[in-house]
């Protein structure tokens, strides 16, 4: 397992691999991995026969009062986890090998991003798109692999990718969970012992609702009143969207019928938390 820093290595070493007809599969990550990272690139690993993990916090997808000074990194326990699940290249550029000073354009979408989390992170969705089509000219993956846990980042990159016709197959993975249920996140090493319990409210009070659908609600605004009125008996919990929309357009709903996403964003403390499921 290689980690190099520069575009030009990643493209040196796939067309190397090209030339011999091996496939390859990407798994892009802002590093910090855990077992929800590592379940992504053992997917890819039996899927492909050279595997890229890129590990790159990209400042393009932070707003300015968000954490990108403080994200967490490591990358030699990164190198470990990603050579331990199998994979064959990190590809852990600076900010300055990504974008240029005169950096100036960028992958924007009309549609899937102005709810959920596009609501209160505007930017967020343009810095994604952008840095994955980069990945994607870099790497030339045949696929890519994504947490269902980001699952409107799921869907918008699939709908970038049939947009701009990439030929790339786009994977996404089942959320990986603590034994308690909380959802694994880099950004769950934020949280107090105390955050740590409250956190749970999050995967409680999804799991309570989705048992309840299953058994035959129906009516959406019932579905966010239980599931806001379950979140806002934790004093440290502060919930920045509750909502249900249709599976994969992101189109509000009033009743559940076919498939559809129930997603929701929290505070605990200072930490922004998010969960999901799909029905």
């Amino acid at each position: 397992m290689k980690i190099v820093k520069t575009i030009k290595e990643v493209r040196d070493q796939v067309r190397e691999w090209r030339k011999e007809g091996l496939s390859v599969g990407l798994v892009p990550t802002m590093g910090y991995l855990h077992e929800g990272h590592e379940s992504l690139i053992l997917k890819a690993v039996k899927d492909n026969d050279r595997v890229v993990v890129s590990d790159f916090v990209n400042p393009m997808q932070f707003g300015p009062t968000e954490d990108l000074a403080t994200y967490p990194r490591d990358l030699d326990h990164d190198a470990r986890l990603v050579e331990n699940a199998g994979a064959d290249l990190i590809f852990n550029p600076e900010p300055e090998e990504m974008y240029l000073d005169d950096f100036s354009s960028f992958v924007d979408m009309s549609t899937l991003t102005g709810g959920l989390c596009g609501k209160t992170r505007p930017i967020h969705f343009r810095g994604v798109c952008t840095v994955v089509s980069k990945l994607f000219n870099i790497v030339t993956p045949d696929r890519a692999y994504f947490g269902e846990k980001d699952a409107q980042q799921l869907a918008v990159i699939k709908h970038m990718v049939s947009d701009l016709s990439y030929g790339i197959e786009i994977v996404g993975c089942p959320i990986i969970r603590e034994a308690d249920g909380l959802a694994k996140s880099s950004r769950n090493t934020y949280l107090s012992e105390e955050e740590r319990k409250a956190a749970l409210v999050l995967s409680k009070s999804l799991f309570e609702e989705k048992k309840k659908i299953e058994e035959g609600l129906k009516d959406v605004k019932t579905i966010v009143s239980d599931i806001r009125t379950n979140i806002e008996k934790e004093p440290l919990a502060k919930i920045d969207y509750v909502e249900v929309v249709s599976w994969p357009d992101l189109k509000a709903k009033e009743t559940v019928d076919g498939q559809v996403l129930c997603a929701i964003a929290v505070y605990i403390g200072k930490t922004r938390l998010i969960d999901n499921f799909i029905l």
